[in-house]
Formats: structure tokens, C-alpha cells, sequence
């Protein structure tokens, strides 16, 4: 695509993201076509005619047709010290502390790299088992947990690129209730996504509701209903949106390396599960780029485009695996003795829009099953054909492969060529989150998830200070548009996440399942007055339907809204206000002037003009390794009918903390300014931990320098009473939680605002949470 056609959005997006520039900011890659040339001269490498091989990688990535993963977009071709792999997996967790802190080392050493983790703690003794040989009890997996936590919010606050991380323990471990129950905790483990490891047993004790045991290295330690630990698990989620689940026992018996590796975790998102130190390489087709004649009756995806696109990425993918660094040694055995990568769709979405097909409906899936298994064939077949000019790969047994649950499923043409020549890659497909990517792409929708808005505003800071405002719309909204007109009535296809039943979700994760040997990232997202009972039956829904595992978000006061949504019959009320606040939340007309309000939060659509005079507080922070102490003038507004804070100063004698302190102060009152629920501002700075350690302040532990300055502005932010003071806010949350089946409650930890840019535009897809007016993402 010309650069000059590329949406402002995408190209700020490329800008921030993907762009290679040098040490001191200057660009490398001028233009769009640049990252193209580097990343296909990068992946070209690794063939015996480099030259010859050029030119039809750049074919694939032009037009954003074939979208490789973030890391390789960023990394390829450059001289920085990253993995272009996204995801680990990372060892067996032995159950002895000095094995335990060597895996710790080694999930330092990863996410340092930008590399995002998944880990079983199933391995890890319960709580209160004996500790042979110290004459002590054991402290349980949740404490080590912990630990990881930190290392990860450590290595956050070095200044590195952070890498999700996922937790997952076995639906028969001791501690299984208390890891349901973790997040009940607003502070802990929120570095993690958790999931349950569900086995067929399990299943079907809860469909007999029998007992279940729960046991460690084959001692039982109590045995519980296993419908109970069901409707826990339920509960949690439909409170707190966590924990998820992972079919694990699916997952093993249809694992095209059966043979050689057993699977206990996933990477953070949920697409790859991968065996000890396995790697995720990942990447997408936009099918929203193969549709010929949209939005006619002659309307379809060209399959033969389609077949060539597949054949070509597999070949950029495999390539990959030979050019990338890995943090550790063990990760770049297992990559290259297996070459597993995960081929997937982006775009699926406005693609069935485009040919008129509604997702969720009969139609829908027909198309989505036909695509993938287009998708699927030309991969393997890709794929022999590799082996058959570069080898298989090193760990392939033909008879046992050929002897794989999803290999089964295979063309017996393909399975054919797979005993003629063998596969290159030991796994090919996998649906991954594509939040920032598909945002980079022209605005398509996301993996296979479906459209979530198709249009919003959103407030653009231009390099000269000043803000412009600019409307961001959906790839094949945009295009209906444009071949149709601005009046045009939209058909029955286009509709959004909002709007779909969560059945629907389910059946298009189920169809496509058949057709991905690893797995999919998908979030359910589901309204937030749906009821328990119908919110539970969501998980066995998927169960039955043959997914490898489940993820649900519902809105709610707990995990917080997203883009909140009016009901239908304020829908034309609802536009015009969204239209006037620049984002596609429903809101009542703004009140103040330049001003609108969601779940009960007033924010200003620029920021607000400062008046001559302000009330305001001082405070003292001394920091033991500061030479001078840290005052912190924090300044009050009232606005939306109560006393806000409107801007901070940060002041110090000590010279080496100018910068930093300036900086601050300028961030924390641009956030102020322009309003909304600022409140998260003090949750980022207690989380920042420093690499060097914190001090012990007024008898308790305060982590760092910032979290003591997130401290003072959160006990402003109290007296002032613009925000509750802790105990209060649990005996909400306790409330709301009491009333939805909960003991125990949680604040909220969803993000009604971005954490980068502040605006309330954080959407939660594939397990992650994507702003759709920065390009932020919390997973990876």
C-alpha cells in the first residue's frame, strides 16, 4: 500500500511500534516500504539464493496481505538483542528452592528480551505439605507466584519491553481453590493470566457430580465435590473475568508430537500450548485483503491467492526460526529440533462481512470452515515440500506422526506427501492475538474475533503539541463507504462484538479449532447483565463443542467496562455523544461543556484551562538514598460536581533527579487535565518496583522511590475525596461480589482507561487488552 494512503492511525502505529530508528530517535526505515524491504531481506537470508527469494517475500507483506508477529516487524533485520519469537514456555518447575530460583533466573533472562512466559505451578508442593529436611512446612505455589510477580514488575521498571506472563495449575492440585480465588486480591499476581489445567476426567466428574481428588505427587489431601470446583471456578470468572481454562487433556491427545513431548502449559494468550522451553513463532493472513467483489453477490475469497500467500509466509516462518536469537540455550534446541510455527487469519471478521456473511451464522461458518481448511492444506503442503528440499525436521518419526489425533483429520493426499517426503514444521497453525498488528494493517478486525467498534473519534497529539481530532473506522466499514456511499443502510452482516450472542463466539472458536493444531486466542466478550447460569454453561459450551479452551470477559464493577455501550433505544442519543467525545462510548449529553460521561466518570474531550488561583497540598517524601528530600505540590479542581486533582509539581535539590521529576510532572498533569478516572495513575506508580530494592518507611515495605510518589498522590486523591480510601473500596467490591456469589472481593482491575495514552478506549480481545487509540497492548 502506498504510504500515503495509510491511515493516520496505522502509520502512528508503525511509527511508535515498527519502525526501526536509531539510538538517538532518527529513523532508519523512511517509509512503510522500508520495514518491508528489511524484514524481507532479514527472512530471505537463510536461503542458498537470498536474491532470488526477496521479491516474493516483499509480494507477501505488501498490502499488509501476510502480517508477521510484532516482534518480527520490529526486529528483523536490525542489530538489537531481541528474539523475534513471542512466547515461551519455560522448564519443569522442580520442587526444591534451588531449582525453583534457577527458573526464576531463566524467566528473568526471557522477559528481558521481550519474550512473554507461561509456567505450571502444579509441580510446586501445597501449602503446608511437609519440607523434608528443614523440619518446615511448605508455603505453596502461590507464594512463589509472588515472586515471579515481582521479577516481573522489576524487570518492567528497567525499562524493558514486558512480555505477558500465564500461570496455569492442574484442576486436582491442593492448592487449586486458592489459585481460583487469587485475583480476589487487587494488589497480587497482576503481572499474570491465569487458567485452570481441566482434564476429561474432571469434566465428566462434574457432569456426574461426583467427588473429586485433589492430590500431590499421588497423596490425596482432601477430596471435594467436583461441581463445586466447577461453579468456583465459574464464579471467579464471571466476577473477575480469571480465571480461564485450558482443556489440557484435548490438547495432548491431538498433539502432532504425541510421541516426544508432554504439554502442561500455554503461552500467556492461550494460542500456543508448547512443551517445557517451547517457543511460539507467530503469524497472520489477512483475509480481509483476499476478498474479491466485496459487498456483491459475486462476493469470495480467492482461494488461489489464498494457496500461494500460505505457501510463501510458511516458507518467511521457517525461515525465521533460523535467524532469530533466543535468551536461552535449551529454546533454541527446542525450536529448531521441532521448527513449530503458528500460521494464522487476521481480518476473519470484515472478510465475512464483505461477502455477507453474518459471524456466528450457519453461512458464517461454512466460509470460516472452508477458509481454514484452504489455509490449513496449502501449510502442510507447504511445508512437505520444505522437507522435501531442507529436510524435516530433526525430531520427525514418520510412523508416530502419522499416528497424531489431528493428523488424522488431514486430506489423505497430504498425509500421503507427509510419508513421501516428511514436514518441516512439527506444527503449523495457531490463531494468535493480532490487536496491534490488524490496527497497523488498516484498521481490520482482529484474529478471528469480531468487529468491536466500526467507527470512533479519537483525540490525535500532533508533533507541534496541538491535538486533531480524526475518525478511525473499520477496515470493511470503511470500504462499504466507500463503494456504497455514506447513506447507504448497512446490511444484516455487519455487527459487532456487542451485540452477538456468546454462542455465537463459541461456534466460530469451535470451527475454526478443526482446522489449527495448536490453538486459539479469543475472548468471549459477554454483556454484563447476562446471568450466572447462562454465563457458566459459556464454558461447557465450548467444552462440547471441541475447543481446546476458553476465555470470557464480561464488564462489570469489579473487572471495570471497556467501551461501555447504550441500550438500542438510546442509540441515536448515544451517537451524537460519542460523536462529540471522539470515542464510541454511550454516554448522556456532556455535561460540563467539552465533557462526557461513562459509568458514572466525566471525561473532558480536551484538556482543562487552568485558572489563576488553585487550592493545593504539599508534601515531604524522604527517600533514604536521596540526599534531599522530595516535595510533591498537588493542585485541585472542581469539576463534574466535585474536587479533583488538576496538576502536580515534583521538586528536588537533588540534580540527578531533574529529569525524571519533570517529566513526571508534565505526564501526571496532562493525565489530570483531561479528566476521567484518573485513579490508575497511583496503581502504575505502586507497581513500579526498583531493580535495587525499596526501603522500609513508616513500618511497612515501599518498593521504590515512584510507589512512595504514587503514595502521597493516592492519599490526596482521599482527603481531597475524589477517591475512597482502601477499605472502603473493598467493602464495595465485597458488596458486589456478595451479590454475584462471592466471599471474597477484588478491586477493580480492568482499565477503563489506557495506561499510555489516558483515553477510555482499552478493549479487551484474544486475552488482551488493546487500546484502540494508542496501539497499547497489555499482553505482549
Amino acid at each position: 500500500m502506498p504510504e500515503q494512503q495509510i491511515a493516520p492511525i496505522s502509520r502512528q502505529i508503525w511509527d511508535m511500534k515498527y519502525r526501526l530508528k536509531d539510538a538517538d530517535g532518527t529513523p532508519v526505515d523512511r517509509t512503510l516500504d522500508d520495514s518491508w524491504d528489511r524484514i524481507a531481506r532479514a527472512l530471505a537470508a537463510p536461503e542458498a539464493d537470498p536474491e532470488a527469494w526477496i521479491p516474493r517475500f516483499r509480494e507477501a507483506l505488501e498490502d499488509f496481505r501476510f502480517l508477521p508477529a510484532g516482534r518480527i516487524v520490529a526486529g528483523a533485520g536490525t542489530d538489537r538483542r531481541v528474539t523475534l519469537f513471542n512466547c515461551f514456555v519455560m522448564g519443569t518447575i522442580p520442587d526444591d528452592m534451588a531449582g525453583i530460583f534457577d527458573n526464576l533466573k531463566e524467566a528473568a533472562l526471557t522477559m528481558q528480551q521481550g519474550g512473554g512466559i507461561g509456567y505450571d505451578f502444579s509441580t510446586l508442593r501445597p501449602r503446608g505439605a511437609p519440607v523434608r529436611g528443614v523440619g518446615a512446612d511448605a508455603s505453596g505455589p502461590l507464594t512463589f507466584m509472588d515472586v515471579w510477580d515481582a521479577m516481573c514488575r522489576t524487570i518492567m521498571s528497567a525499562g524493558h519491553r514486558r512480555g505477558a506472563m500465564m500461570a496455569v495449575m492442574r484442576c486436582d492440585h491442593p492448592d487449586i481453590e486458592a489459585f481460583i480465588a487469587a485475583k480476589e486480591d487487587a494488589g497480587r499476581l497482576r503481572m499474570f493470566n491465569l487458567s485452570v489445567l481441566v482434564t476429561d476426567a474432571f469434566m465428566e466428574a462434574v457432569k456426574a457430580d461426583a467427588g473429586w481428588d485433589l492430590m500431590f505427587d499421588g497423596t490425596v489431601f482432601r477430596t471435594v465435590q467436583a461441581r463445586d470446583l466447577w461453579n468456583r471456578i465459574m464464579r471467579a470468572t464471571y466476577a473477575y473475568a480469571e480465571p480461564g481454562v485450558i482443556f489440557v487433556d484435548r490438547i495432548n491427545r491431538l498433539n502432532n508430537l504425541h510421541y516426544c513431548e508432554t504439554i502442561a502449559a500455554t503461552n500467556p494468550c492461550g494460542e500456543q500450548p508448547l512443551p517445557p522451553y517451547g517457543a511460539c513463532l507467530l503469524g497472520s493472513i489477512n483475509l480481509a485483503r483476499l476478498v474479491r467483489e466485496p459487498f456483491t453477490d459475486a462476493a469470495a475469497l480467492d482461494l488461489q491467492a489464498l494457496d500461494a500467500l500460505v505457501r510463501t509466509a510458511v516458507r518467511m516462518m521457517d525461515n525465521t526460526i533460523d535467524v532469530s536469537g533466543f535468551p536461552l540455550p535449551r529454546q533454541q534446541e527446542e525450536a529448531r529440533n521441532k521448527r513449530r510455527i503458528g500460521l494464522g487469519v487476521t481480518g476473519l471478521a470484515d472478510a465475512l462481512i464483505m461477502t455477507g456473511a453474518r459471524y456466528g451464522s450457519d453461512r458464517a461458518v461454512q466460509l470460516t470452515e472452508a477458509w481454514m481448511a484452504a489455509l490449513q492444506r496449502a501449510a502442510y503442503l507447504a511445508s512437505t515440500e520444505l522437507a522435501a528440499e531442507k529436510g524435516a525436521f530433526p525430531l520427525f518419526d514418520r510412523e508416530a506422526y502419522l499416528a497424531g489425533g489431528h493428523v488424522a483429520t488431514l486430506d489423505a493426499d497430504v498425509r500421503d506427501a507427509i510419508a513421501r517426503s516428511g514436514i518441516r514444521n512439527a506444527l503449523l497453525t495457531s490463531i494468535a492475538p493480532t490487536g496491534t498488528i490488524s490496527i497497523l494493517a488498516d484498521n481490520v478486525s482482529s484474529g478471528l474475533e469480531p468487529v468491536f467498534s466500526f467507527s470512533y473519534r479519537r483525540s490525535v497529539l500532533l508533533p507541534d503539541g496541538s491535538r486533531q481530532e480524526e475518525e478511525v473506522t473499520d477496515y470493511a466499514y470503511r470500504l462499504y463507504r466507500r463503494l456504497r456511499g455514506e447513506n447507504a443502510p448497512l446490511t444484516d452482516a455487519f455487527v459487532d462484538a456487542q451485540t452477538l450472542a456468546p454462542e455465537a463466539h463459541v461456534r466460530m472458536q469451535a470451527a475454526v479449532q478443526k482446522y489449527v493444531d495448536s490453538s486459539i486466542s479469543k475472548t468471549i466478550n459477554l454483556p454484563e447483565d447476562i446471568s450466572f447460569e447462562a454465563f457458566k454453561d459459556v464454558y461447557v459450551q465450548a467444552y462440547e463443542q471441541g475447543c481446546k479452551g476458553c476465555t470470557t470477559y464480561r464488564p462489570n464493577p469489579v473487572t471495570g467496562s471497556v467501551l461501555s455501550l447504550a441500550p438500542d433505544k438510546d442509540k441515536a442519543k448515544a451517537q451524537e455523544a460519542a460523536a462529540q467525545a471522539e470515542l464510541p462510548l454511550a454516554a448522556p449529553a456532556p455535561k460540563p461543556k467539552d465533557a462526557f460521561e461513562a459509568g458514572g466518570v466525566v471525561y473532558m474531550t480536551r484538556p482543562l484551562d487552568r485558572p489563576e488561583a488553585l487550592p493545593g497540598q504539599t508534601y515531604k517524601v524522604v527517600w533514604p538514598e536521596s540526599e534531599h528530600a522530595i516535595y510533591i505540590t498537588l493542585n485541585d479542581i472542581v469539576a463534574d460536581g466535585r474536587r479533583r486533582p488538576f496538576e502536580v509539581f515534583i521538586n528536588s535539590k537533588n540534580t540527578e533527579h531533574y529529569a525524571w521529576t519533570v517529566a513526571l510532572t508534565r505526564m501526571i498533569s496532562a493525565v489530570f487535565r483531561r479528566g476521567g478516572d484518573v485513579a490508575f495513575v497511583v496503581e502504575e506508580l505502586k507497581a513500579v518496583f526498583d531493580p535495587r530494592g525499596g526501603h522500609w518507611m513508616r513500618g511497612r515495605y515501599v518498593p521504590s522511590l515512584l510507589a512512595a510518589i504514587g503514595e502521597v498522590i493516592e492519599r490526596h486523591m482521599i482527603d481531597i475525596g475524589f477517591l475512597s480510601a482502601p477499605e472502603e473500596r473493598r467493602t464495595e467490591q465485597l458488596a458486589y461480589l456478595k451479590a454475584v456469589g462471592q466471599e471474597e472481593a477484588r478491586p477493580g482491575a480492568g482499565l477503563a482507561q489506557c495506561p499510555k495514552c489516558g483515553q477510555p478506549s482499552l478493549v479487551r480481545q484474544e486475552g488482551c487488552d488493546i487500546c484502540t487509540s494508542c496501539g497499547y497492548s497489555r499482553c505482549g
